[in-house]
Formats: C-alpha cells, sequence, structure tokens
C-alpha cells in the first residue's frame, strides 16, 4: 500500500468585497489582521522590521480547531498585480506534522463589488499517521471571511 505524505487542499470563498481591498489588507496591512479575526490571537515580528517584505518573520498564535497553535511565517512571494501571495509556514506546531507547509492565496475580481478568494495549502507530512490539514484550511476560510467584513464596514 502506497501512502501519499504530500498533498494539495484548496478553498474558494466569494466575498462581496472588490479583490484589490481585499488583497490590500493582506498585502499592505497584514500587521492589523490580529484585530480583525478573533481566531488569531497574536502575532508578532520574528525576524526583519516590515512586515510585507520577503525577508521578514512573523510568530502567530492561532486559534486551529479550537486548539492554540504557534507558527512563524514569511511571504515567499508576492505578486501585486496577478493579487497572489505564497506563505511559507514553518517551526513550532507546524513542524511537529509537516515538512512542507505553504498557503498560497489568490484574488480574483468577479466584478467591482464582488471578489473570489481561492486558498491552497500545499503540504508534506513528516509520517502517515499526520492528518491532512483540513482544521487549517476551516481556519482560512472562516479567516478570510472575517477581512471581507472588515473591509465592508470600512
Amino acid at each position: 500500500m502506497v501512502v501519499l505524505l504530500s498533498g494539495k487542499i484548496s478553498i474558494e470563498v466569494v466575498i462581496q468585497v472588490a479583490a484589490s481591498k481585499f488583497f490590500d489588507v493582506l498585502a499592505k496591512q497584514f500587521h492589523n489582521v490580529p484585530n480583525i479575526c478573533e481566531r488569531i490571537h497574536g502575532s508578532k515580528l520574528h525576524q526583519g522590521d516590515d512586515w510585507h517584505s520577503t525577508d521578514s518573520v512573523k510568530h502567530w498564535t492561532l486559534l486551529i480547531d479550537g486548539k492554540v497553535k504557534t507558527i512563524k511565517e514569511r511571504i515567499e512571494a508576492i505578486d501585486e498585480e496577478n493579487k497572489s501571495i505564497i506563505y511559507q509556514v514553518f517551526d513550532d506546531d507546524i513542524s511537529e506534522h509537516y515538512k512542507v507547509f505553504k498557503f498560497i492565496l489568490q484574488v480574483n475580481e468577479k466584478n467591482d463589488e464582488c471578489a473570489c478568494v481561492k486558498w491552497t495549502i500545499e503540504y508534506e507530512k513528516i509520517n502517515e499517521n499526520v492528518e491532512t490539514p483540513y482544521a487549517y484550511l476551516d481556519f482560512i476560510e472562516k479567516t478570510t471571511k472575517d477581512i471581507a467584513n472588515h473591509v465592508l464596514k470600512a
């Protein structure tokens, strides 16, 4: 029996916010996300001096599936024109279960007031006993809705 340790899982969320406004929060106001989302208990700049630089590492405390988790994250790539960001996630709770873990964001305009936000999690488990990270996908879906609601009210 062959067990696949690597995989990708995705979710698409349609939001009633322009793609550029939603993307702006993640590309230029990332430091504000903990104030917007109740599932994010804290964050701090761990390394570097710019939240939006590919050289900076952020430390996050998150509520995933009812459990407090800590992770580190850095932006691997950002493409403002195509509204996409790749986040490399590592250390702490992630490294206990995964060799590779990435959040890939793609925001597509549907019309001036509506966008489709696609998140993909790319992962490689350390062994076959590790669960597929559906709880992180659920977290990111709820976080996306929280950010969209925040932008709508602003």
